[in-house]
């Protein structure tokens, strides 16, 4: 299984942490936002990664290099001068996923979460991991059913998807169709959301999910990240 993680973001509410430094790139706790997840994937077995990149993307290969030190194989998906957003993204990245189930992670996350807790088989569309809404996103994402189940209909409390899941490529096959006329669907790649597409499928019953009730972290702001900094230097991460 390969994985593919999200850092082509401007980091537009961090600056100005990111005039010089993508966002994935911030340190927290010493280590770079990304490379906790490089760690954590490695740990699974996973061998190679994807990483979309945009905002000064040619500082991702000069601090991560080829992925060896973790015993990875690091591909660098260049999206140009503006992101392609979360499905436009994924989808450019493709080519270098393959066919087959793979990881994805957003770059500016941090999470305890183990990637060995994803299933091992995914039998529709999307597995997503979510969790419990933090002050800043009260209303939440998406409901958990007690089947498993992902929907956005219905009167059940919500919880926050937490940028880590489980997609089959087929899930972009008819992006088009899902995604219209929405500005930027046309260019060349294309640009566009993830979260039609996830509502899409949703409402085919096609996306399982997961809880997570352990730490979890949206690095949204300087304030947020140096809160996780201090927490993680007070308890060994």
């Amino acid at each position: 299984m390969k994985a593919l993680i999200f850092a082509a973001g401007l980091g537009e509410r961090m600056r100005p942490l990111t005039d010089h430094t993508p966002k994935p790139l911030l340190p927290v706790a010493d280590t770079p936002l990304i490379e906790w997840h490089l760690q954590r994937l490695a740990a699974l077995g996973i061998v190679e990664v994807v990483i979309n990149t945009s905002w000064l993307a040619e500082q991702f290969p000069r601090q991560l290099g080829d992925g060896s030190r973790w015993g990875l194989r690091l591909h660098f998906s260049h999206e140009g001068p503006v992101p392609l957003e979360t499905g436009g993204g994924m989808y450019n990245a493709l080519p270098l996923l393959g066919d087959a189930p793979f990881i994805a992670v957003n770059g500016d996350i941090w999470s305890d979460f183990d990637f060995a807790r994803l299933p091992s088989t995914l039998d529709g569309l999307a597995h997503l991991v979510m969790v419990d809404n933090p002050e800043h996103h009260p209303r939440g994402d998406f409901i958990l059913g007690q089947d498993g189940q992902l929907r956005d209909d219905g009167d059940a409390p919500r919880l926050t998807f937490a940028g880590i899941g489980l997609y089959r490529p087929s899930l972009l096959q008819d992006w088009q169709t899902v995604i219209g006329d929405v500005q930027g669907s046309d260019a060349v790649p294309p640009r566009f959301k993830l979260a039609p597409l996830l509502r899409a499928a949703m409402a085919l019953e096609a996306v399982s999910g997961q809880h997570h009730a352990g730490a979890w972290t949206d690095v949204g702001t300087p304030q947020r990240l140096q809160q996780l900094d201090a927490r993680l230097r007070g308890t060994g991460g």
